[in-house]
């Protein structure tokens, strides 16, 4: 069996389909299908299952690919050692993150990122779903919240901080929550990504506090929460990321400011590799530098509203 055989099967793996690989690829889907049927009779075994509409991969063909994406990984790892590729960045960085840090950090990050290293071009993928990096071939991703248990590497580039914010018009109809006990008498927007939860967990130095009641409203987009609260249909835990801008235009009001909620860390999580590309190290150590000033600024932003009301 070859690397190029390999590499075909890795990428009909990847694509899900023969159609999609060829068109990668530059060929046509009849060659790959006999290249596959090829390491298919070598190996005495199937390793696919097609059918005129789908395309499965079989026991041990998931074990041959996970194979073959490390000996494939291990080669050009050689080639850009002996090539001393680790001088200048270069190549497609493919990269994905969520939907909503995507619009906030990443896009602004990609954009100065690229003026930096001319040589590097990016595919970046926002999205709503956990991306499995090495079977759909991206170098890079950015998570939020709690890591699953896996075998990629993470880097943590911070933490995202959040308050619970209401608009003026809410706040002059109803009120402004003067404790926290408060909270469970006023219209709640609640934020919740797969889950029934419902309910924050404040902090107020060591003083910890449930609040377990129903919402007016959960959604699992931080925008729409944003989006709710300037409609005035009630009180919302947000970013200050993307709670800030509102502040400054006087839009949004902080509420319970002395009440916090855990903050949720940001990781850059990778592919375990001896040998890191360029492309990979230069953005992560970017990512690294760019996040503390997001966030600083995003707190900056908050507070001063805070201070001039005061």
């Amino acid at each position: 069996m070859t690397l190029a055989q390999l590499e075909i099967f890795v990428k009909v793996v990847q694509s899900g389909s023969f159609t999609r690989a060829a068109e990668l690829l530059g060929t046509n889907k009849g060659y790959l299908s006999r290249v596959l049927a090829q390491i298919e009779a070598e190996l005495g075994t199937k390793l696919l299952e097609r059918t005129t509409r789908t395309l499965s991969i079989t026991e041990t063909g998931r074990e041959v690919f996970e194979r073959s994406v490390g000996i494939l990984a291990a080669v050009e790892e050689t080639r850009r050692v002996a090539q001393h590729a680790q001088s200048e960045p270069r190549g497609q960085l493919r990269l994905t993150c969520g939907v909503e840090f995507g619009m906030l950090a990443v896009t602004g990050w990609v954009q100065e990122f690229l003026a930096r290293f001319p040589m590097v071009s990016c595919d970046v993928e926002y999205t709503s779903r956990v991306i499995d990096l090495v079977h759909e071939g991206f170098d890079l991703g950015i998570r939020i919240g709690p890591l699953p248990e896996s075998r990629l590497v993470a880097r943590k580039l911070g933490e995202l901080e959040y308050g619970l914010f209401a608009c003026p018009r809410y706040l002059q109809r109803h009120g402004a929550p003067q404790s926290a006990e408060h909270l469970s008498a006023h219209s709640l927007i609640m934020f919740s990504a797969g889950s029934h939860r419902t309910g924050w967990s404040l902090m107020q130095g060591r003083q910890q506090l449930s609040i377990d009641t129903a919402p007016r409203l959960r959604v699992n987009n931080s925008f729409a929460v944003r989006d709710a609260v300037l409609g005035s249909l009630g009180i919302g835990r947000l970013p200050l990321m993307v709670a800030g801008p509102e502040v400054e235009a006087g839009r949004l009001v902080r509420v319970l400011s002395d009440w916090h909620t855990p903050p949720a860390e940001v990781h850059a999580v990778y592919p375990s590799s001896r040998y890191l590309a360029p492309k990979v190290r230069s953005f992560i150590d970017f990512a690294a530098e760019s996040f503390p000033r997001l966030a600083e600024r995003a707190r900056r932003s908050v507070d001063a509203c805070l201070q001039a009301s005061a």
